[in-house]
């Protein structure tokens, strides 16, 4: 199954004010440098829904939903989502008696004095649903608070200062995280970063807008960011002397994906192109692979008429490339046979390469395939394995598809028309 470590961050009550930013603004994060997380437990998906209308449109999420030893800060955001989410499931899902919906049930059974309300599952007994009563031995009761097996308590927290209703002013500083994320990137992700800020603004039709976001937004996060998205959208950013707030963490290693590097492959989704006159016994020897690192592995075919290998042995394709694209697999193969001029004049398949190509995808080209980088205006790079035996490349494909992507191709598949 899907698996992750869950943890989170401790920050101790008396270090509440103590970083550079205020810990109840909702768009602030806690660098890890400054508060490590603690691992707590793992988050599995064990399963797929088995009724998408049952379990995933009447799913209701309440955050005022907690267990004892739980209480809430003084977040304004969280503050308000206390009181929208169950105004929302009162419409949304029907009425008050929205956690009797099987997705909704708690694990642990409870009671509470929600008595009746439309869409009530549950018969009551008795005549009172309040407390203290006299006509049913003064039930339902509360639980009351205690160390062990009690009730909700909130926590007595000791409070001084003005009620107002004004934002804060340590919830001004609109840049400094955002450039701390931008300078923690790595350069492909900061590429990223670019060519997502200039896709956007290049919708924005009015030019006075876009020059505002990239002179006045962007600059204030990183210049050379705003130079890079001005140069796209042919607006001049001028010289600007700008203070930056300086911060405790100038750039946090656990904002960039690197940080993470994947222990296996396992669940990844490797696409084999085969053709009649294919030869099988490089099948073979992809197909172990696949299953020694638990990697799903689909041969696709033109189509799902039976393939001829070159013992004219029938081979049952997994799909038709037309109709499982590239996008939808972390690499390619394309095994050796005899049948390349077959193979250059399918357009499908020649499309599928440039596109897992330009999309930074690892390709093996076994044989005689390699002859296809020419014709296709391909150039040979590290990700790019060429090699007459699979188990030649196997290793290197490996740590290629942990790798996500052959990051250092961007450049090169700029020309490439897919």
């Amino acid at each position: 199954y899907p698996e992750w470590e869950l943890g989170v961050q401790i920050v101790e009550e008396e270090d509440e004010m103590n970083f550079d930013f205020d810990l109840l603004d909702p768009t602030k994060i806690i660098p890890e440098e400054l508060v490590p997380v603690t691992p707590i437990g793992r988050f599995v998906l064990n399963r797929n829904v088995d009724n998408f209308f049952a379990e995933t449109e009447q799913v209701a999420f309440c955050p005022g939903h907690v267990v004892p030893g739980i209480d809430f800060t003084d977040d304004p955001l969280l503050q308000a989502r206390l009181f929208s989410y169950t105004d929302t499931q009162l419409s949304r899902l029907g009425g008050p008696n929205f956690h009797q919906i099987p997705i909704n049930k708690p694990v642990c059974p409870f009671h509470n004095n929600q008595r009746d309300g439309i869409h009530q599952h549950t018969i009551h007994k008795g005549q009172a649903a309040y407390q203290p009563n006299s006509i049913d031995g003064n039930w339902p009761a509360e639980t009351p608070p205690a160390a062990s097996n009690g009730g909700f308590e909130s926590y007595p927290e000791k409070i001084s200062g003005h009620k107002l209703r004004q934002r804060s002013e340590t919830f001004s500083d609109y840049f400094s995280q955002p450039r701390l994320y931008y300078k923690s990137l790595a350069p492909h992700e900061q590429k990223h970063v670019v060519d997502a800020y200039t896709f956007e603004l290049s919708k924005v039709q009015r030019k006075h807008i876009r020059e505002r976001q990239v002179q006045q937004i962007l600059a204030n996060i990183d210049l050379d960011l705003a130079r890079q998205v001005g140069a796209n959208l042919g607006i001049e950013v001028p010289d600007l002397t700008l203070n930056y707030k300086k911060t405790a963490v100038e750039k946090s290693a656990k904002l960039s994906f690197l940080a993470f590097p994947p222990e296996d492959i396992q669940g990844r989704k490797v696409a084999v192109l085969i053709h009649n006159m294919v030869k099988s016994d490089a099948l073979e020897a992809i197909k172990n692979w696949a299953i020694k690192e638990g990697v799903i592995l689909h041969l696709l075919a033109p189509s799902l008429a039976p393939v001829k290998d070159h013992k004219d042995n029938v081979i049952v394709a997994d799909g038709m490339q037309m109709s499982e694209p590239s996008i939808a697999y972390d690499a390619v193969i394309i095994p050796d046979g005899d049948n390349l001029n077959t193979v250059m004049q399918d357009g499908v398949a020649r499309h599928y390469l440039l596109e897992a190509y330009k999309h930074l995808k690892p390709i093996v080209f076994l044989g005689n395939k390699s002859d296809l980088l020419e014709p296709l205006g391909l150039v040979a790079d590290e990700g790019t394995l060429i090699e007459d035996e699979f188990q030649h490349v196997a290793e290197k494909f490996k740590n290629l598809i942990k790798a996500h992507r052959v990051w250092s191709r961007e450049q090169i598949a700029a020309h490439v028309p897919a």
